[in-house]
């Protein structure tokens, strides 16, 4: 196959908007009066006009019960790069693709796309249920432009990839939905279209497979152009090299700096609700986290930079029955993964004994709190010496929020001592 030089555009997007109708009865009526006025003669002309102004980018005027699914949406994505789509549910990303995917036509704006397009957008998309995984491989093919000869030429590689040599001659409408993602992501990236539109379905496959599948996409970079759509913030900053956020249609964020797009990305959902769970016999009257003269109480969040030290004071009222106890502070990041654990030197958590009346005092420091950019919600757990059982877990007692630096993915940061050795270095 032949390709263009490597800052060659193949997806374009100028001005794009579409609008949708919240009331199906109004919807009908709008369609038959567009159909309608299509029809009229003397009509060609203005409609000949507003095609031309929605072309140019400028919105038509709302309807009554219509609102504005993508907004005014712009970008290009060239050969070599792969665009990271991303934003809440609703937010348009699911519109946008089926503009691309040629499925709805835009309202206003325009899109081009250039060479073969492999989609990955929903997973019976393309498939004939009855026909079996063999014959499936070769109509997936054909719908991405490929001959029956090219097909055959990479028909092995493609049961490879896909892990389904046993069930190739099985109908795929007995296959599991990880199964259709497997065959349809291995006829995709194999046959090596020169755009690849991907909406989510890694998150149906299993560990094993969505590793081979990011690697198949970096390697697919190289030659062809990616929209990489995905709810997983560790995905998009492990593959994309380029980000686009929307909310409710519109762009919140636009760029090469993916980490600042993700972090736009989690600011909506800032804030968590307290939880507390646990047998009752404990529970935490304060919590106090501070770093220098700023500090943050109870269901609030601390503002630091990267190295700070962090003080934590936590006041808990136990049953006076209880001897002793053991307590632990949990980070967690905003992908709800657990990324540091504060316990005591024995790694059990910190014990302690009950102060007379209940009411104990502790204190905890965490020199230059080593975690990532971003936001991380604290947790308060109190078991017993043995950790048998769980007297209180409150998660989402306060939260920490990282300004400096960029998100790289990772869990936590840390300074290494790095040196550099010239002994073999050439003469």
């Amino acid at each position: 196959m032949t390709h263009r030089s490597a800052d060659d555009v193949l997806i374009r997007a100028e001005h794009v908007s579409k609008k949708y109708c919240r009331s199906l009865k109004r919807s009908l009526w709008y369609g038959a009066q567009d159909v309608l006025r299509s029809c009229v003669p003397w009509r060609l002309a203005d409609d000949n006009a507003v095609a031309q102004q929605a072309a140019d980018g400028q919105l038509p005027v709302l309807r009554d019960d219509e609102f504005w699914a993508v907004r005014d949406v712009s970008f290009e994505v060239r050969r070599g790069e792969c665009l990271g789509l991303i934003g809440r549910n609703g937010a348009g990303k699911s519109t946008l693709l089926k503009i691309l995917n040629s499925l709805n036509r835009p309202d206003s704006g325009r899109i081009t796309m250039r060479g073969r397009v492999g989609a990955l957008i929903e997973l019976n998309a393309g498939f004939n249920p009855i026909l079996t995984g063999r014959e499936n491989i070769y109509n997936q093919a054909a719908l991405l432009g490929f001959s029956k000869k090219e097909t055959s030429n990479k028909f092995d590689a493609i049961v490879a990839f896909s892990e389904l040599e046993s069930f190739l001659d099985m109908p795929v409408q007995n296959y599991s939905s990880g199964m259709k993602v497997r065959l349809g992501f291995a006829v995709a990236s194999q046959m090596e279209p020169d755009i690849l539109i991907v909406d989510e379905v890694l998150a149906v496959g299993d560990v094993g497979f969505r590793f081979k599948c990011i690697n198949a996409m970096a390697d697919l970079m190289s030659r062809s152009a990616v929209i990489f759509v995905s709810h997983s913030m560790p995905q998009i900053v492990r593959v994309c090299n380029s980000v686009l956020h929307l909310d409710h249609g519109e762009v919140c964020y636009q760029g090469t700096n993916v980490s600042h797009g993700v972090n736009t990305y989690y600011k909506q959902f800032n804030r968590q609700p307290e939880t507390v769970a646990g047998t009752g016999e404990v529970m935490l009257g304060s919590i106090t986290l501070r770093t220098g003269d700023a500090c943050a109480g109870l269901g609030e969040t601390l503002l630091l930079e990267r190295g700070q030290s962090v003080k934590i004071r936590l006041e808990l009222d136990m049953d006076v029955r209880l001897r002793k106890a053991a307590v632990q502070v949990l980070f967690w990041n905003m992908e709800m993964l657990p990324v540091l654990d504060v316990m005591g030197p024995e790694l059990k958590g910190f014990e302690f004994s009950n102060a007379p009346g209940g009411r104990n005092i502790i204190d905890l420091e965490i020199d230059k709190l080593p975690l990532n950019a971003g936001l991380h919600h604290v947790s308060v757990i109190v078991s017993a010496p043995d950790l048998s059982v769980h007297y209180l877990r409150q998660d989402n007692a306060a939260a920490v929020q990282l300004s400096s630096g960029a998100s790289s993915g990772a869990l936590t940061l840390e300074t290494g001592h790095w040196s550099v050795s010239n002994d073999h270095a050439p003469q």
